[in-house]
């Protein structure tokens, strides 16, 4: 037992296999992806009776082993694959007690991979409510395993669930049916001729064709002894195979399962009737939206404040303890407002993925997908296209790699070019900070002016992506023909563990992520900040001394301006005034040119940009926000940040383009740089000709 366990944990999307997932690895667990592929790989660590560790890995949620879609794809390749280094000791198959006939099929496939197998029926806590009995033993008896009874909810089972775990060695291999008894004859041959080789996994091959050790598809095709059937037969084998299996679970289910129908029966139909109403749906999703923006402002208020004024007196502090010379202005004037420019969003950020994540949790989600549906249907998209858009509001990558789900290539495409122009939680940092400078805080019919200003953006983003669908589902001459089918969880309430770990991990990985990449830029921008070419910015001091000898200047005043002059000079400064001319129609200066610039590599670096260069030089003890606030426009005149400009950068932020990650995964999930190429150069130019039409008209 000095080995760790690996486990699998597979099932049917919606079962709760998330939660099973929390309960055994609790704060042990870490999100990557697959190697080589862009498919989300959660595992963790579960620590199990007499010291042993179990190594969980919560696989893509699958409903069979007939993958339709590439993260099923990686269920079959793994189980297949006994040199995969998380090659399974113990399958743990999760199921749902309300929906146990469906979740079984996949049960029985991989049973009849010969893997020990644990089955666990979750949600037990409803069994009572929903009028539900079930006889354990006899139910183990049939299935040729052993069940643990859980309820992620209330903690039960779960000690059940480690001990069959640990006791994985003791679990039956059997298959719990004869699926080869759909073709015996077919089935006769293909054992002649590869004695030695798990028949169910010899079929999968054949059906899906993946790799199993040495053995493909090829190799079976080229084998003499055996010859394999055409497409056509193969299908209608397979649905024989599905038939044959429902029959057994039939069969089984009668003999241990009874339901009583009158239990429960009505509250989740006249729910579904109001959510997924043809106005009252739509009433409601945007009551809630607009709900969630408002508490986005109101509550993280007070923990922004709190965080940008301790960073303003951590530079400050640093300056005066640590001895003056370029590293001290490196760390308080570079790294520390560079950070604290994505750090001080943390609040919204999290708040955004708490109220999605209860949506999730709570089966209401699913409502908006079919609710959608409908509108989709007239842009060339199908309600499952709504799961990137929204997974688009946490961040576009992951909702890129969410439209694989989407079995058409036409709509598939579609909604992977359109994903990013939802506001993603990079676009946050810039809008919350542009919002607190040019709308103002007072409340219009009861609403924060502000909170209204910050959904209109969302809705823009959303309505601009429905829009550019149109557009390309008129242009691109791809044939398609697709059916949409949505399940529907039973509604519940969201677990505030489950809803716990989502915020922590996304939050955590959006600023591991930005932080690196703001860290590095911080760096590059303090330097060129710093320094500059030619004697006008060695002898900066000198110049601005001698123009103001004859004019009474406070010191503090000449100092900002020997900094500022500095700056101008430098070889940011350089840079900025080369890009100036492009962005002055838009109402910006060089400062905001650099920011823009910059922020192409990930658009959170814009705040943290502005944070580096307002600091360079800066002994003040202000806010980024106070800074911004009080900048003017050299080349306009008047305030730097106003109304027009405003709206002006809001617009620019909320069409652009500007995310190399997420090109990258464009060009992963289409297989060429064509379609990212399309992304950069068509949102850019979108968001430069909204930006300058929204300054001249409202300036």
């Amino acid at each position: 037992m000095g080995k760790q366990i690996n486990v699998a944990l597979i099932g049917n999307p919606n079962t709760g296999k998330t939660s099973v997932f929390n309960q055994l690895t609790g704060l042990n667990q870490q999100v990557g992806n697959y190697p080589g592929i862009t498919v989300e790989k959660k595992e963790g660590i579960c620590k199990l009776p007499l010291g042993v560790k179990a190594h969980i890995l919560d696989l893509p949620g699958t409903y069979s082993l007939n993958a339709s879609s590439i993260d099923e794809n990686v269920v079959i390749e793994l189980l297949l694959n006994k040199n995969d280094k998380d090659y399974p000791d113990v399958a743990v198959v999760v199921s749902d007690i309300e929906n146990l006939k469906r979740n079984l099929l996949l049960f029985t496939q991989i049973k009849d991979l010969e893997i020990p197998t644990i089955l666990v029926i979750n949600m037990a806590d409803r069994m009572d409510r929903k009028g539900i009995s079930l006889d354990i033993p006899a139910l183990e008896k049939e299935l040729k395993t052993k069940i643990a009874l859980v309820s992620a909810r209330k903690k039960t089972g779960i000690e059940d669930l480690k001990e069959l775990i640990i006791n994985y060695k003791k679990l039956s291999t059997e298959p719990c049916m004869n699926a080869s008894s759909m073709d015996p004859d077919y089935f006769n041959r293909l054992r002649k001729a590869f004695p030695n080789q798990s028949l169910y996994k010899l079929w999968l091959v054949i059906t899906q064709d993946v790799n199993f050790g040495n053995l493909n598809r090829k190799n079976i095709d080229k084998n003499q002894d055996f010859r394999t059937k055409d497409e056509g037969s193969l299908k209608r084998m397979q649905q024989k195979e599905t038939i044959l299996r429902y029959k057994f679970i039939n069969d089984t289910l009668k003999k241990t399962l009874t339901v009583d129908a009158n239990a429960a029966k009505g509250l989740r139909a006249t729910l579904d009737n109001i959510l997924t109403h043809k106005v009252w749906g739509y009433v409601i999703f945007f009551g809630i939206l607009l709900l969630i923006f408002q508490a986005i402002y109101d509550w993280s208020s007070y923990p922004m404040d709190f965080i940008d004024a301790s960073f303003v007196w951590l530079s400050e502090n640093l300056k005066e303890v640590l001895p003056a010379g370029p590293f001290t202005s490196l760390i308080a004037e570079g790294i520390i407002p560079g950070l604290g420019g994505i750090v001080i969003f943390i609040p919204q950020i999290a708040f955004l993925f708490f109220f999605i994540s209860i949506l999730e949790e709570s089966g209401y989600m699913s409502r908006v997908v079919f609710l959608m549906d409908r509108t989709m249907r007239r842009f060339g998209l199908s309600g499952k296209s709504v799961v990137p858009l929204v997974s688009g509001t946490a961040c576009a990558i992951p909702a890129v790699m969410a439209a694989r789900n989407i079995e058409d290539w036409k709509e598939r495409l579609i909604t992977i070019l359109v994903v990013p122009f939802t506001t993603c939680s990079a676009r946050l940092p810039v809008y919350l900070i542009i919002i607190a400078l040019v709308i103002p805080e007072r409340s219009f019919m009861g609403f924060n002016l502000q909170g209204l200003t910050l959904m209109l953006l969302y809705l823009l983003g959303f309505g601009m992506a429905i829009f550019s669908a149109w557009i390309l589902h008129k242009l691109l001459k791809i044939r398609s023909k697709s059916y949409f089918v949505v399940e529907m969880p039973n509604y519940k309430l969201p677990m505030l563990k489950n809803v716990g770990y989502n915020v922590v991990e996304k939050t955590k990985s959006f600023v591991f992520g930005a932080g690196k990449i703001i860290l590095a830029i911080s760096i590059i921008l303090w330097v060129l900040a710093s320094y500059g070419p030619g004697e006008k910015f060695e002898n900066a001091e000198e110049i601005v001394t001698t123009k103001f000898r004859d004019t009474f200047l406070p010191e503090q005043e000449l100092q900002d301006k020997i900094a500022a002059y500095k700056l101008q000079h430098s070889y940011i400064g350089k840079v900025g005034q080369a890009i100036e001319p492009a962005v002055t129609p838009l109402g910006y200066d060089w400062k905001i040119g650099i920011a823009i610039v910059s922020s192409f590599a990930a658009r959170e670096v814009f705040v943290g940009t502005l944070a580096t260069i307002y600091s360079v030089g800066n002994d003040e003890e202000e806010t980024i926000k106070q800074r911004m606030a009080t900048e003017t426009n050299e080349t306009l005149g008047g305030p730097l940040f106003t109304f027009a400009s405003g709206i002006s950068l809001l617009l620019f932020y909320a069409f652009a383009m500007q995310c190399m990650s997420t090109l990258a995964i464009v060009k992963k999930e289409t297989n060429t740089w064509k379609w990212p190429a399309l992304q950069l150069v068509s949102m850019t130019l979108i968001a430069y000709f909204a930006a300058l039409i929204a300054f001249q008209v409202l300036k």
